[in-house]
């Protein structure tokens, strides 16, 4: 298992359109366990293929909201290998959405409620699911990182400029530090 460095925008292999997982076999076990060790240093609680420059249709998630007797999250890892949405809710919701890919940057997002999902996991079994609240929202967004979308695509021209330049101003920080 390995750290990946995690693409920051306006990186422009973050707007690539992953494609299909042909096989699940090693090579693609060992990415997604890169991928969770990835994640979880960053710290984060989703992340997609492309975001660690790998145009896959796969992903990781771990929401990580209960704690243990120490404080420390109990992790429940998912992967979603070709994950596909169907019968979204006309129901929305609004989440403060951040990303790893646009560090230390967060804004309210809508999207579906509610979504019915399909997805391999990394063994090739086959699910499909109901999911709503904090999965549902997550899996959307790691689901437009395979569609090259970024949440920050979702707000109006004058928020994302804000955010682009908030984060400009981040990194330029982080460089002079």
């Amino acid at each position: 298992m390995a750290i990946r460095l995690i693409l920051e925008a306006p990186d422009p292999r973050l707007r690539t359109i992953s494609t299909p997982v042909e096989a699940v076999d090693d090579e693609l076990r060992a990415l997604i366990a890169d991928m969770f060790e990835t994640m979880y240093d960053a710290p984060g609680i989703g992340l997609a293929a492309i975001q660690v420059g790998v145009p896959k249709r796969v992903l990781v998630i771990d929401l990580q909201e209960e704690e243990d007797a120490e404080g420390k999250p109990i992790r429940h890892p998912r992967v979603f290998i070709n994950p596909e949405l169907f019968d979204p809710s006309e129901e929305q919701s609004v989440y403060n959405e951040g990303c790893l890919s646009v560090p230390e940057q967060y804004a309210e997002v809508e999207r579906p409620a509610v979504i019915h999902a399909r997805w391999l996991d990394e063994q090739g079994a086959k699910h499909e699911e109901r999911l709503e609240g904090l999965l549902a929202t997550c899996l959307q967004h790691e689901m437009d990182h395979l569609e090259g979308i970024l949440f920050i695509d979702h707000l109006s021209r004058l928020k994302r400029e804000m955010v682009m330049k908030k984060l400009e101003k981040a990194r330029r920080a982080r460089k002079a530090a």
